[in-house]
């Protein structure tokens, strides 16, 4: 007879490590959400999520879920590793994430840790003929790898080539995608307000 390798349940060590890792989640989401002072209500409000998802969430009574947690940790301004509480790799290049899509542009992360000076490089292949400029608290620098790039800031409409760089205040209203109907790449770079929501700017009032 050979030896029993296992006891049936068709378990291993990884899944009670999986089990173990995300029995602390909920624990975790609620000191996080205190430590920021929130209240379930303003997390649903901020993430879309139910307040009764959220509850079940924080007290282990709902399994987490990457659709769950990435809404939360973006609200919370931290990476996801911190919600799961994943260790440190001490390595430097930046993990691969999952690319943004937002308003026709491609947003590929190259900052891993949030708040602070956080950097992209974009793929836009929406042209258009009259776009809205937006604004939203924070200050921008571009800079374009391939392709044209059409800046609308305030009064000017300027084209960027491959080469250059453009800085500009974003509480300007503004807007920038492709010059051409090619596609054009560019890096973006933006203090930590250029991470809040842009707001469509309202003309003033003559």
């Amino acid at each position: 007879m050979g030896k029993n390798m296992g006891t049936g349940t068709g378990r291993d060590e990884s899944d009670d490590e999986l089990d173990d890792v995300l029995n602390g989640v909920g624990p975790r989401l609620r000191e996080l959400r205190k430590d920021r002072g929130s209240t379930l209500a303003a997390l649903a409000e901020a993430t879309g999520i139910s307040v009764s998802t959220l509850s079940r969430l924080e007290s282990g009574g709902r399994r987490p879920s990457l659709e769950l947690l990435l809404p939360i940790a973006r609200a919370h301004q931290v990476p996801l590793d911190e919600l799961v509480g994943a260790p440190p790799v001490g390595d430097p290049r930046v993990r691969a994430k999952k690319p943004i899509e937002r308003h026709g542009q491609t947003f590929f992360p190259l900052t891993q840790q949030p708040g602070g000076l956080q950097a992209f490089k974009v793929v836009a292949r929406q042209m258009r003929i009259d776009p809205e400029p937006r604004t939203h608290e924070g200050y921008e620098w571009l800079y374009v790898l391939s392709g044209r790039l059409r800046l609308v800031l305030g009064p000017h409409d300027l084209e960027i080539g491959p080469g250059e760089a453009a800085e500009f205040d974003t509480r300007v209203p503004h807007w920038f995608g492709p010059a051409t109907e090619a596609p054009v790449e560019f890096l973006s770079l933006f203090g930590p307000q250029g991470e809040r929501m842009h707001v469509r700017a309202k003309p003033t009032q003559g």
